[in-house]
């Protein structure tokens, strides 16, 4: 199951796996499977060619979606909730002290 809610540039908690705790921003998403700056960690031996230096490149790679969950700015993962703005579009919440913060406008599907 994917969480239709992650898309590039958020900001995110891994919960789960050898990265467990740690905090990192979203590069790219390709299905279930996204690319957080910093994290996954992988080594490739690159062969000599026309525009690349050969030897070993560090590199991230993907992770499972379901690993991972949205945070805020300080790094603690957040729930999300949907509400409906009054205009008709969707807006992302999530409580903080007892009060609903606003995290992101989604935006409405056109008709």
């Amino acid at each position: 199951m994917s969480n239709k809610w992650i898309r590039n540039g958020d900001k995110v908690a891994v919960i789960t796996g050898n990265e467990k705790g740690q905090v990192g921003k979203v590069l790219g998403r390709k299905g279930n499977r996204i690319v957080v700056e910093g994290l996954n960690i992988r080594k490739k031996h690159v062969k000599p060619k026309q525009r690349m230096q050969p030897g070993i490149v560090e590199m991230e790679g993907s992770m499972d979606i379901s690993n991972v969950s949205l945070c805020s700015e300080e790094g603690k993962p957040l729930k999300l909730k949907v509400k409906f703005s009054k205009d008709g579009g969707k807006q992302l919440v999530y409580n903080e002290a007892g009060k609903e913060v606003l995290y992101r406008e989604v935006k409405k599907k056109k008709d």
